[in-house]
């Protein structure tokens, strides 16, 4: 019987379980799905849709070389999915799990409902180190992780036997309704990109992740920059996985830094599918605190002006508005700025975390929902079990920018501001301001004010009864069981915005 394999973010052919599975039986049909009703969702954006588009045709290069073709339909999933059985008969419709936002969910809810009714097998396989249903050992969590990072990761099937299906072009971003998002540095696409950014983060720029990561004058080439090609598929996280593994053991042991800095990276893969893992086993929240006694702690709506001060990169604190705009410029930022910008929206600016995060989300090009989501909260400080971190934007900024070469640069307004007042402006009086940067504006908040009135509202709800019972619930759920002396040294930093490795 004909199958019909669907990609969605896992655009690649190797180490791709439903397709191999598919491979062993009969003819296949490789299709993509573009759905206009996604691209219209509020955490979606122009710049993901221009790489994921890029790395769509990137698989459709790569079937064309084997002998087949990327049929690539445009429109809702189900009405696809019909029209395919009307003209090529029953089918069995193979995929792999996603953890996506709550439109997807409900998307595939539809489809098995779809399937169900007209007969037809869905067949789904795991794709990350995430299990399905809700209910989820935590216990042993980490080892079926472990077992399933530890199996070989699956070449391209050499025999591939291709059916052919009517396509429709692939739409531009702009006939999907996607307004121009400001992005200057588009990144590569493609399974070839993916392999030499992985080659030449083992080999070449990895040596100091640990130490460097952090500053995001460094972490641009510290860290790894596989997020998207992780997010999208062209690389699969056991792909990744098993070529550090296979790294670190050809390292000599005097190679302390290297091996220190592939430790903590492979750490973070384990990370990534802890955190992918809270969204799948609850996917509320994206929208709902884990600890639902924090409901309502924020504004239901955020304040549009400091929403849009903070998104724009005009808050008045330099090294604050300086990672903003390199991250809307880039579309990607290390994980020490992703936590400080959230941090800045949830605690100084007092915003919901909803919808901050739906404004982060746009701007990352490697959005992962099953990441994202449980951050911001955590971020946020609703989880009700996470330490409140509070970062403050003039020591973030002395720390990872101590010569102001990143302010200056992303914040050009500044450039005449000394180098004593440069992370704090407002120190000069008023006249020289004015002189100085006349088109910068004063801080939205103080920060100190701020963070006292942050810290009394959550303090106060996590002194109650009913809080410590409920953490209680959400450690059980959701907390990490940490097996290895490498994950309990990598478990300080697990509440940092993994996905930027």
């Amino acid at each position: 019987m004909l199958q019909v394999v669907w990609f969605k973010r896992d655009l690649r052919l190797e180490d791709h379980a439903a397709l191999c599975a598919a491979a062993i039986r009969d003819r296949i049909l490789p299709l993509v799905i573009v759905e206009p009703d996604y691209w219209r969702q509020p955490d979606v954006s122009a710049r993901q849709w221009n790489f994921w588009r890029g790395c769509i045709a990137d698989l459709g290069e790569a079937i064309a070389a084997k002998g087949g073709q990327l049929c690539v339909r445009v429109g809702d999933a189900v009405e696809t999915l019909a029209a395919i059985r009307a003209v090529h008969g029953p089918f069995v419709l193979r995929a792999h799990e996603e953890t996506g936002n709550a439109w997807t969910f409900e998307r595939d809810k539809a489809v098995r409902r779809w399937c169900k009714a007209e007969g037809i097998a869905f067949e789904e396989s795991r794709q990350f180190g995430v299990w399905r249903r809700r209910r989820v050992n935590r216990d042993r969590w980490a080892q079926g992780w472990d077992r399933m990072m530890a199996m070989p990761a699956q070449p391209a099937p050499p025999l591939l036997m291709w059916e052919r299906g009517e396509s429709n072009p692939l739409p531009d971003a702009a006939a999907l309704g996607l307004a121009d998002d400001g992005l200057q540095v588009a990144p590569i696409w493609g399974r070839a990109e993916a392999l030499a950014t992985l080659h030449s983060f083992l080999h070449e720029r990895g040596e100091h992740y640990t130490s460097e990561m952090s500053s995001p004058v460094s972490g641009e080439a510290a860290c790894s920059r596989l997020s998207w090609h992780l997010a999208y598929g062209s690389l699969s996280i056991r792909e990744a996985y098993q070529a550090a593994q296979a790294r670190y053991r050809e390292l000599p042991l005097s190679e302390k830094a290297w091996r220190q800095s592939l430790r903590s990276f492979i750490a973070r893969l384990h990370w990534h599918c802890h955190f992918i893992q809270k969204l799948e086993s609850e996917p509320e929240a994206e929208y709902r605190p884990m600890a639902r006694l924090y409901e309502g702690l924020r504004p239901r709506s955020a304040d549009a002006v400091k929403l849009q001060a903070w998104g724009e990169g005009r808050t008045g604190y330099p090294f604050i508005d300086a990672a903003m705009r390199y991250l809307n410029a880039t579309g990607w930022i290390n994980f020490r700025m992703r936590a400080m910008l959230m941090s800045f929206a949830s605690y100084d600016l007092w915003l919901p975390w909803q919808e901050s995060g739906r404004a982060l989300a746009r701007k990352f090009i490697d959005y992962e929902p099953g990441i994202h989501w449980p951050q911001c909260q955590m971020q946020a400080g609703e989880t009700g079990i996470n330490t409140i971190r509070i970062y403050s934007p003039v020591k973030q900024g002395y720390d990872q920018d101590p010569q102001g070469n990143f302010i200056r640069r992303w914040v050009p307004e500044l450039a005449s501001v000394p180098d004593a007042y440069l992370h704090e402006p407002w120190k000069l009086d008023a006249e020289t301001r004015a002189q100085l940067y006349p088109d910068y504006p004063d801080r939205i908040v103080d920060h100190a004010a701020a963070a006292k009135a942050a810290k009394d509202a959550i303090y106060a709800l996590r002194r109650k009864p009913e809080a410590r019972a409920e953490a209680k619930a959400v450690v059980q759920k959701h907390g990490s069981r940490k097996r290895t002396a490498d994950r309990k040294r990598a478990g300080a930093k697990a509440d940092q915005l993994k996905l930027a490795f």
